[in-house]
């Protein structure tokens, strides 16, 4: 974390934090007077090197704001007085946004498995396997050896089995076996296996269909808007589309013409992609335009400069001064 500050009548402070950063870059590009340098964010994306990806030169920083303003990852907080301008009408405003839709969500979770930001956190509740199977189970004892069959078949581990060390005052082999009926789905596969036709089980399910409830599932589901960079994963996952996402940007990512891509001896754009929409494909880089951000990263981070982003629009509003609009516009240009 890198914190510049300033007092006087006006309490000026800008503080990078690290933990959001994609090491795009954009507020190098954006920087009046050259203060932010963009770190070598290749060996920081492996881990390789513990750093912040930018550093700023308290020297060259005028406190104006506008690299915070441009970053659309939030991952510079720029305070006049201790107010976040982010929160003042003055200042620009980004309207990217993501949501998702408690009534409509199912709580799959597959937008928490496959958001690259752990940025979507499920708490599911599931009703009782009790309230949806009905059945009967009893184990005979006395016809009982102990063989484990039934305790290895079981699908749902309902099946438990005692076992002793055999010695010459315990003779015998085990001491109990017991059915869990929480778990057990009255399948009746224990009763196939066993040797000694020594457990009885009857599904009664089909018979008590009329009491048995409809399935509830329930829980909660938290987007992390602080970790969340809008990448659309879990909107171009979710199977009922109750995730909803507005990118920053929008535009086209591409390859220089002619481009000859290392692939698996490089991967370079791979590890430094903060959305997880580049992957190696028969040893090429492919880029899943539905889950980039057009950040830059990437483009960056190629040591043959063979990607390419062009911005054609960003959704930037409320930008008061000229001088700050001609230059928020240049992130629009292609590179």
């Amino acid at each position: 974390m890198v914190v510049v500050k300033r007092e006087g009548k006006q309490n000026r402070s800008l503080e990078h934090k690290n933990q959001k950063c994609l090491g795009c870059g954009i507020c190098t590009d954006i920087c009046p007077t050259s203060a932010l340098r963009l770190g070598p964010i290749l060996p920081i994306a492996r881990g390789l090197l513990k750093s912040d990806y930018i550093s700023i030169n308290q020297e060259k920083c005028c406190l104006c704001g506008l690299c915070a303003s441009s970053c659309p990852f939030d991952a510079l907080e720029f305070c006049i007085n201790d107010e976040n301008t982010r929160h003042m009408k003055q200042y620009p405003q980004w309207n990217h946004n993501a949501s998702i839709d408690e009534k409509e969500c199912i709580y799959c979770g597959k937008c928490a498995i496959a958001c690259p930001r752990d940025a979507i956190h499920l708490q599911r509740k599931l009703p009782a396997r009790s309230d949806l199977v009905f059945g009967e189970t009893e184990v005979d004892l006395d016809k009982c050896v102990y063989c484990g069959m039934c305790e290895e078949m079981c699908p749902a581990d309902a099946i438990t089995i005692e076992k002793n060390e055999v010695s010459s005052d315990k003779p015998y082999v085990g001491s109990s076996t017991k059915i869990d009926e929480s778990k057990c789905i009255y399948c009746g596969i224990c009763k196939r296996i066993c040797p000694e036709d020594a457990i009885k089980i009857v599904c009664t399910t089909c018979m008590n269909r009329d009491n048995i409830k409809p399935v509830a599932v329930d829980g909660d589901i938290i987007l992390d808007e602080d970790q969340c960079i809008n990448c659309g994963w879990c909107q171009e996952i979710c199977p009922v589309d109750a995730a909803h996402v507005t990118k920053p940007f929008e535009g086209n990512i591409t390859f220089e013409e002619n481009f000859e891509c290392k692939g698996d001896s490089c991967h370079a754009c791979e590890d430094v992609c903060p959305c997880n929409a580049i992957s190696m494909v028969d040893n090429h880089s492919f880029i899943n335009p539905q889950f980039c951000v057009l950040c830059g990263a990437c483009e960056r981070a190629c040591p043959q400069k063979g990607i390419v982003i062009e911005r054609i629009d960003m959704r930037l509003a409320n930008v008061r001064s000229t001088s700050w609009d001609k230059r928020l516009n240049s992130l629009k240009q292609s590179k």
